[in-house]
Formats: C-alpha cells, sequence, structure tokens
C-alpha cells in the first residue's frame, strides 16, 4: 500500500502525520533517560559534596595565613613596643589584644559553623540515598511543579489583564431536545465523548493525542517536541457544553499546572491558533475561569514574532522560545499558505478585545488590506504567498486544504462583528462568486462538487475538507447581494448530498478523504491513499448547520449514520481510532485519535441532536476547530481602525 508522505499540508484540519506513518513519539524513552542522568546527578552532587567535608574544611593555619595577610594590606604595620595612631583615631590602652580574642571567638564559631553545615549535608546525603528510586522521582516532580508554579504566578502578577465587559452568553447549558429518541441519541454521543476523553485521561494525559491501540500519548511535528496537552486543551469547551463538569474540572486543572509557552519547540501558528488559543478562548467565554484567558494571552504573545516578516505575512512555524520563523520547505518555493495566514482574524480580534492590545487586530486587518490589493487571478485566491516578496505562489485555488478556512473566516469576521464588518462581508461575496464560476460543477448524474484549480485547469477533485463548504454556504445565505439567499441555501443542501453520497457507496459508510467524478467514477475515492477517514467533521459540521437552517430531519438521519458507524468501525478499548480504508469490510487503524475529534466531530454531533437554543448561531461563532466565541457587538467598542458605527 502507497503510504501518503509526511507532508504538515495545511487546511481546516490537516494533520501531518497521515495513516500508516509513524508517529516518531520518543516522549517516554526521553522521559527514562532524563530521570536517570537526573538521578546520576543527584549522586555525583552528594559524593562531591563528602569530600567537600574532609578536603575544604579550613584549618587553623590556613586561617592564620588569610588573616596576616589581610592585616598586611589593610592595617599599618605597627613595631613593637611602639605606638601608632591614626589621624582623629584616639589611643586605647589593651585595644589589641581584646581585639585578638574576639578574633579567635568568630574563628572559632565560623569553624563550628561549617562542620555543622557539613555534617547536616551528609546526613541529608545518607538519607537521599536510603530512598528508592521512585521517592527521589516523586521528589524532583514536586520541586519541578513548585519552581514552575512560583513562576507561573509572578508571570500572570506582572502581566495582569485589564477587565472588560463579558459580551452577552446565551445558550451555554441544556439544550434538551425535548424528543426521547432523539435525546437518547444525544446521550449515545456523549458516551461516545466520555469514552474518548477517558481513554485519552487513562493512557495519553499530557501528550498531544492518543493512540488509542498502543495505548499511549502521540504527537505530530505541529506541536513541535513538546507535550502541549492539545487534547484536552481542544476538548474543553466540548464537555462544558455537554454537561461534562467533573471532565472539565479535570482539564482545567492540567492547564493551570502544566501548560507551559516557555518551551523550546518549533510549533505551527495555523493550528496553534485555532486549536490552543481558540480552545482556551471558548473556555473562558463558557465557564468565565480567568486562567484560560490569561493562558490564550500568554501564548498569542509568544505568536507574534511569526508576523516579522518583510510584508507582514506570517510565518507558517515559530520557535515559541527563540521567535525565529519559517515555512514550510515543500510549500511553493517557501511561500506562506492562504488558509494558515487567513485563519487567524477571529482569534485576534478576540485578543485586542480582552487584553486592550491593538497589535492582534493590526496584524491581521494589515493581511486583509495587502490582499485587497493584489491582482487575483480569474478573481480566485491561489493557495500560495511569499511572504518576501509579497507575491503569489503557483496558481493553484481549492475550496479544500491549503485554501478553505480563509474563505470562511471572510464570513466569520462579518458575522462576529454583528454584521458591521461589510468590507469582510464583500470579500466573502466577491471570493465566493468567482469560485461558482470557475470552480463548481455538476457530475453526469447530477452531483454537484467543488473541483480545484491547478495550472489552468479544473482537477474535478473534491477533498473530505471541502465538505464544511456546505454548512458555510448555508451560513452565509442570509445578507447575500441581491435576492440570492435561496439559491446559497440551496447550494450548501447539494453540497451536503454529494458528501452523504461519498460516505453512503463505501463498505464502513464513513467517507474516503478524497472523491473524484471522472471516468464514470462518481464520489468514490480512486488513489489507496486517499481511502482513509482519520475522524473527520467537516461532512457533520455541514449536516448541523443544515439542520439549523432548514430543520429537514434527513441531516439528523445522515447525521446518525455517520454516528453509527464511527462507533461501530473507529471505536476500540482504548479510545477511537482512524481507519486505513473504508472500502474494505476487515479494516485496519492508524492508531490515532486526533484532537479534532474531541474538539469538533463529537460537538457537531451533540448540536445536532441538541435544541436550537444550545449555542444559538446569532450570539456564537465557530472558529474552524469549532470552538465557539460570542458575537462582539462593537457599536460600544473600540478597536483600532475598526470604523463600527451604533
Amino acid at each position: 500500500m502507497t503510504t501518503p508522505a509526511l507532508l504538515p499540508l495545511s487546511g481546516r484540519r490537516i494533520p501531518t502525520l497521515p495513516p500508516g506513518a509513524s508517529s516518531f513519539s520518543h516522549h517516554r524513552a526521553t522521559l527514562r533517560l532524563s530521570e536517570k542522568f537526573i538521578l546520576l546527578l543527584i549522586l555525583s552532587a552528594f559524593v562531591t559534596l563528602c569530600f567537600g567535608a574532609f578536603f575544604f574544611l579550613p584549618d587553623s593555619s590556613k586561617h592564620k595565613r588569610f588573616d596576616l595577610g589581610l592585616e598586611d594590606v589593610l592595617i599599618p604595620h605597627i613595631e613593637p613596643n611602639k605606638e601608632a595612631r591614626l589621624p582623629g583615631v584616639p589611643i586605647i590602652h589593651g585595644q589589641g589584644a581584646h581585639d585578638e580574642h574576639r578574633h579567635r571567638e568568630e574563628e572559632e564559631s565560623l569553624r563550628s559553623k561549617i562542620r555543622a553545615d557539613h555534617e547536616r549535608a551528609l546526613e541529608e546525603a545518607k538519607e537521599k540515598l536510603r530512598k528508592s528510586r521512585e521517592e527521589l522521582r516523586a521528589e524532583i516532580q514536586t520541586e519541578k511543579n513548585r519552581v514552575a508554579q512560583d513562576l507561573k504566578k509572578k508571570e500572570a502578577g506582572a502581566r495582569a489583564l485589564p477587565p472588560v465587559p463579558m459580551p452577552k452568553l446565551v445558550g451555554i447549558n441544556d439544550g434538551d431536545p425535548g424528543d426521547p429518541e432523539i435525546r437518547e441519541k444525544r446521550d449515545k454521543i456523549r458516551e461516545m465523548m466520555k469514552h474518548a476523553w477517558g481513554s485519552y485521561r487513562q493512557y495519553g494525559w499530557g501528550h498531544n493525542e492518543l493512540k488509542p491501540l498502543a495505548k499511549k500519548g502521540h504527537s505530530t511535528n505541529i506541536f513541535g517536541n513538546s507535550q502541549m496537552g492539545a487534547t484536552i486543551v481542544d476538548a474543553l469547551d466540548t464537555l462544558y457544553v455537554m454537561g461534562l463538569h467533573s471532565e472539565f474540572k479535570d482539564g482545567q486543572e492540567w492547564v493551570e499546572q502544566n501548560l507551559d509557552f516557555s518551551v523550546n519547540a518549533e510549533v505551527s501558528v495555523f493550528e496553534v491558533n485555532i486549536r490552543f488559543i481558540g480552545g482556551l478562548l471558548a473556555a473562558y467565554y463558557l465557564s468565565g475561569q480567568e486562567v484560560f484567558k490569561v493562558k490564550a494571552t500568554q501564548l498569542a504573545e509568544k505568536l507574534l514574532p511569526a508576523f516579522n516578516t518583510p510584508t507582514g505575512i506570517p510565518w507558517a512555524m515559530v520557535n515559541l522560545k527563540s521567535g525565529v520563523g519559517r515555512n514550510w520547505g515543500w510549500a511553493s518555493a517557501g511561500s506562506s499558505i492562504l488558509a494558515e495566514f487567513g485563519t487567524l482574524h477571529m482569534e485576534f480580534v478576540h485578543l485586542s478585545y480582552l487584553t486592550g492590545n491593538p497589535a492582534y487586530y493590526e496584524k491581521v486587518m494589515h493581511i486583509r488590506k495587502l490582499l485587497a490589493k493584489m491582482d487575483r487571478p480569474n478573481g480566485l485566491y491561489p493557495n500560495y504567498l511569499n511572504p518576501r516578496t509579497g507575491r503569489w505562489g503557483q496558481h493553484h485555488t481549492s475550496v479544500g486544504g491549503l485554501g478553505d478556512s480563509f474563505y470562511e473566516y471572510l464570513l466569520k469576521a462579518w458575522l462576529m462583528s454583528d454584521k458591521t464588518d461589510m468590507e469582510a462581508r464583500k470579500t466573502y461575496d466577491d471570493a465566493i462568486e468567482a469560485i461558482e464560476r470557475h470552480l463548481i460543477r455538476k457530475s453526469s448524474s447530477g452531483l454537484t462538487f467543488i473541483g480545484e484549480w491547478k495550472n489552468g485547469h479544473l482537477e474535478r477533485k473534491m477533498g473530505h475538507l471541502t465538505c464544511f463548504a456546505g454548512g458555510m454556504f448555508a451560513l452565509g445565505a442570509d445578507g447575500s447581494p441581491g435576492d440570492k439567499a435561496g439559491h446559497y441555501l440551496q447550494l450548501g443542501a447539494e453540497i451536503a448530498h454529494t458528501c452523504h453520497e461519498s460516505y453512503d457507496r463505501t463498505v464502513l459508510k464513513l467517507g474516503p478523504e478524497a472523491f473524484k467524478f471522472d471516468s464514470g467514477l462518481e464520489a468514490v475515492a480512486v488513489r489507496q491513499n486517499e481511502k482513509y477517514y482519520i475522524l473527520r467533521p467537516e461532512v457533520i459540521e455541514t449536516y448541523w448547520y443544515m439542520w439549523r437552517f432548514t430543520h429537514d430531519p434527513k441531516y439528523r438521519q445522515w447525521g446518525w449514520e455517520a454516528a453509527q458507524a464511527i462507533d461501530k468501525y473507529c471505536r476500540v478499548s482504548g479510545g477511537f481510532s482512524g481507519i486505513k480504508d473504508v472500502y474494505s469490510s476487515t479494516p485496519a487503524y492508524d492508531d490515532v485519535q486526533q484532537s479534532f475529534f474531541l474538539a469538533e466531530t463529537l460537538k457537531y454531533l451533540y448540536l445536532l441532536f441538541s435544541s436550537d437554543d444550545l449555542l444559538p448561531l446569532e450570539n456564537w461563532v465557530f472558529n474552524t476547530e469549532a470552538h465557539p466565541l460570542p458575537v462582539l457587538h462593537l457599536g460600544n467598542i473600540t478597536l483600532p481602525g475598526s470604523n463600527t458605527q451604533r
């Protein structure tokens, strides 16, 4: 079987390790080596201390030589039987004998103190050597935690954020659907979440993700080499919305005690923004717990150096410690990627609102202004832009991976501004018009699909990631120019139908990564490395939006079919795993429980079987990782460059 290359393809949620790829995770091995090293270090220190007790204890002769040396340098020479007098100091007979006696007492006291200190150190060394390896390890970890907590408290105190009014929060609890049958399905989704979270809690706690078959932690290069607990941060708001408050509290405690961004790790700016900053902001708005706002701000400050480029278009990756940025080597001669630098607006506007720091807002508005000045071939935005020259890379346009969430965030910038950011709305409308003209087609059997524009021609292939667009068209229907609202709602329904067909035409009733519309094949994957399903949410996301806007029961039915297939074929004893071939009746697992499965797939399923008053779309806008952020009624809020009016 051909395994996809290890490319960190960027888009709304493209993982860097496709099925079949090795995990390269050495966290436990590294932990064992570091523990041995620390123990060896402690023993070496104690041995040195013991020898020091014998070799470095001062003796009287050394003290006398030292004292004489000082006297020769600092005290005027006085010949025997002669008196000397310093100007302004009266002569006191017998003073020398008294000073010598006092000096001897101080010397003896010092010698006694040194002996006592060394004896105590020797006793401590003996005590340490009597302890077991586990006790020593526990002591080391306790001390490390104490030091880390002290540093975090100082840092938090030094960066106290200004108080700002909390946006009006509506619909953050309950959402009971009323219908007992629908409630039973919703309870099943909650049970699946408990299994996914409980497995991660047991086998991968603190790691970024979980290997549910190997029952150990997993990570990819989008998070660098650090254990940042991506699954914890990504899942917090889902736990809260589902009413799993005990699990939420466990996650909050981990964030308070362990989430640290002062690590030497090179991370994806895009992924860290949508998963971590988005997840922390959503957890803050839902729970009101200040720690999430503080952590989001600390991380955001670490991302700002990525914007230090000649054009202000950020690098794809940044080192959290050094601030050095760079781009993916495979991305069109070192270009930045549209879906990455174009998917920052929602989170960065909220950061400026919460912190009072205009830098975040200014960074994303600069990107928008730069793009507005550029020529666009056929009105389309290419996926690659060079941050050094400000020129487009190769002319490849996609509403799937590499491009997708750029268009999503144009629409959502308008929605999040309480529909006052008309610049964002017009940019979205113009882009969608070009997409509809050049990329959207119907197959011979009448299935509507969105292809990809490559080097002047249309590739008749659609990715699973592109299936989010059905929900986007429905979400943007209201407010469309002219009388096109009905047209875009219908277009959303057609995309939802096509993506459902891609699921229905597989053996497992789970959709492939990509599917074609040529050579007599429609909505079917052709290449082996496009037949996998990695717990992706985009199709279910579109079902949910279509349900909210139409209440057509088929969307709940399609969502339930997908939920049953996931539970039947992806569930294992240690969590949920992706599948390598959805056309095989005996599927092999990829052994990865993606963090977005908890953040998005299960959240959208839960909302699909909840009432509309749970996170109503009039009050909440979901980022591209399904983290809900409240609409900002900007009439009473001043953001630099914002010309919104009440």
